[in-house]
């Protein structure tokens, strides 16, 4: 029997409806060279092109909106990410009226960093673990009454993640699987749960960087992670998470396929090559990823009736004067 998961359909309507103004409905991209590549149709969901360069816009928007209405005395909100959360949370923010602080690790990329500035957020720097971001969110939390708007593991991040899947199903409504680039897993919990609900044959697959292990738990059922949380050896700064969250975990056992891409910094380099070249699009290394996993030998052993393929372009926030080639 099912268990009841902690959001549903209905919370993405929701979060659709309140969010529709604030965002773009990002486009849908084609190539003939990869379809050729791959002998399926292969289609990029372009949330590089998102509001602040990525698709956590959706899920920040949604929770500060939600959030205002439902307790108008939090003087602020703060968060901790690694850049993309972190420029969501900060034009949600100003786009809202709130007060923003944003927790990011020393090693963020300078472009997410001075973006977060110029939405007029307070930039917080903390050491390189995992715990050390949760720890300074939560003593700016405490000192300024500031509400934590965490980066995947909160219902409201989630649905608002889950508006992705509503937009590319209305705009490729045959699609027969989705690839989804995971880290905490907000993104993949919140499109599986719509891309469940409004085509419940479709397939939702994870892809991960080297090192998460996501495949051996989905099959084991098990969180076999170790603690304290972990970053992995990897390019893409927005997927460096080992594990994912403990509101996004049931949903990823439920949903999502247990048949994970793993993929590793060379693959990501050449897949981010190919879309800069072929697609014309800016894209960081956590969208390299998903098409990373176009080009695997797993994707070739797929069943041949997946034909149309959505892979999602998560992000577009990368330092030019940087490329991973270089």
């Amino acid at each position: 029997m099912a268990t009841k998961l902690a959001v549903n359909f209905g919370d993405v309507t929701e979060a659709y409806r309140r969010i529709s103004n604030f965002i773009h409905k990002t486009p849908i991209f084609t190539n003939n060279k990869i379809n050729e590549l791959t002998g399926r149709n292969i289609y990029f969901k372009a949330e590089n092109l998102q509001k602040t360069g990525s698709f956590k816009a959706r899920g920040a928007i949604n929770s500060i909106l939600k959030l205002k209405v439902e307790n108008s005395s939090v003087a602020g909100v703060v968060t901790h990410s690694s850049g993309n959360h972190g420029q969501a949370t900060a034009w949600a923010s100003k786009s809202t009226g709130f007060s923003c602080s944003i927790v990011v690790p020393k090693y963020s990329p300078a472009v997410k960093m001075a973006a977060i500035k110029e939405y007029g957020a307070e930039l917080i720097q903390c050491g390189p673990l995992p715990t050390d971001r949760m720890a300074a969110c939560e003593k700016v939390a405490r000192e300024k009454n500031y509400e934590i708007i965490p980066p995947f593991d909160h219902n409201d991040v989630i649905a608002g993640q889950g508006t992705i899947a509503v937009e590319f199903l209305e705009q490729v409504p045959d699609l027969d699987a989705i690839l989804v680039p995971i880290s905490g897993g907000g993104m993949l919990s919140g499109i599986a749960i719509a891309a469940k609900h409004i085509k419940p044959g479709i397939k939702v697959f994870a892809v991960e960087p080297e090192g998460k292990i996501l495949e051996k738990c989905l099959t084991s059922g098990e969180r076999l992670w170790p603690n304290p949380p972990q970053y992995l050896d990897t390019i893409a700064d927005g997927i460096r998470l080992q594990q994912v969250g403990h509101l996004t975990w049931p949903i990823l056992l439920e949903l999502v396929e247990k048949e994970v891409f793993t993929v590793n910094n060379e693959e990501i380099k050449a897949a981010m090559k190919f879309v800069f070249q072929r697609l014309k699009l800016v894209v960081e290394a956590a969208s390299g990823a998903g098409v990373a996993a176009v080009f695997s030998d797993r994707f070739k052993t797929l069943d041949s009736s997946i034909k149309n393929i959505g892979v999602i372009l998560c992000g577009g926030n990368v330092d030019i004067d940087h490329l991973p080639w270089y």
